[in-house]
């Protein structure tokens, strides 16, 4: 069996969603409306709890960091994923496909950590609703939020690191919209299999650990639910878990439909369709999600509508 031809690639083409050439302007709308969506949401959400004191909770607390996540997330993307649709060739340096690899796993790492004190604040203020300041102290929020962000730093410069000290062969062509791991592995010269293991166990880890921390909370909230004595109290307990509910099983169901597929011929098309998903239409629709359905949130919107203009008055 002949050895791959070593090369020392400067840069890498990205394939985009689709090579239909009458599908790419129809696309670019789409995908262009879909992140300025994002980032009106997002941005909104980030500038709403920092500035209305009645979102000074640590509900929001973590609805904050979540949407700086979605937004980041989509930022590493898009920009350079809508002008695939405008270019023939859309190329990526070695490094910022690099780049564009590290932070798209720090951000999505995150994200499963973030889901799972969402649920365990929702689980405290349910189950404990008297002692819920006391626990939910503005330390354990820090902790909380802290921790995934090193941990996700952590493993993302670890795979980044891994795969990009590592000679890449023969062909330069990425069949994918921005720069994963996944496609990058099969184009790596030596053996990829420990990366490949490393990523298994690691995506294994966090998928389920964060998962069982999510359905454990929704247990003990359910069995809480189901002892209160009004049913006005039971919807009531319903309601302030609706909305991560809602952005839990978007993002969890995603997730698991593509790790838990038959892999085959069409496994690739079938994960980019997956990725568009979790790294797009997921960060527009969960600012979406928790202000449609949330009073507390259309409030504060209104009263700093009212504040800017007084200020402009």
């Amino acid at each position: 069996m002949g050895q791959k031809n070593a090369t020392t690639l400067s840069e890498f083409i990205l394939l985009g969603v689709t090579q239909r050439s009458e599908l790419q302007l129809p696309l670019l709308g789409i995908f262009f409306i879909i992140y300025a969506v994002t980032v009106v949401g997002n941005l909104s959400m980030i500038i709403l709890t920092k500035l209305d004191s009645h979102l000074y909770t640590p509900m929001y607390f973590f609805i904050r960091h979540l949407a700086f996540i979605d937004l980041g997330n989509s930022t590493v993307i898009c920009p350079k994923m809508l002008v695939n649709f405008v270019v023939d060739q859309n190329v990526i340096s070695f490094y910022a496909c690099a780049t564009q690899l590290a932070f798209f796993l720090m951000f999505i790492i995150s994200e499963f950590f973030i889901l799972s004190a969402m649920a365990y604040d929702r689980y405290v203020a349910i189950c404990n609703p008297l002692l819920y300041s006391v626990i939910m102290s503005q330390r354990l929020c820090h902790v909380l939020v802290g921790i995934p962000y090193l941990y996700s730093t952590f493993q993302a410069l670890l795979f980044t690191t891994k795969i990009f000290t590592l000679t890449f062969c023969g062909s330069n062509v990425i069949n994918h919209f921005y720069c994963d791991d996944v496609p990058l592995l099969p184009m790596l010269c030596s053996n990829a299999q420990e990366i490949q293991l490393l990523i298994i166990l690691f995506s294994a880890l966090n998928l389920i650990s964060s998962l069982l921390v999510v359905l454990g909370s929704y247990l003990l909230i359910l069995r809480a639910i189901c002892r209160m004595p009004s049913a006005e109290g039971r919807k009531k307990s319903f309601s302030t878990c609706g909305s991560h509910l809602t952005v839990v099983v978007v993002f969890y169901g995603t997730l698991l439909f593509m790790y838990l597929q038959p892999k085959s011929s069409h496994a690739f098309q079938t994960d980019k369709i997956a990725s568009v998903f979790y790294t797009l239409v997921i960060p527009m629709l969960n600012p979406l999600i928790y202000s449609l359905r949330n009073k507390e949130v259309k409030n504060a919107f209104y009263r700093v509508l009212k504040k800017i203009y007084n200020i402009l008055s």
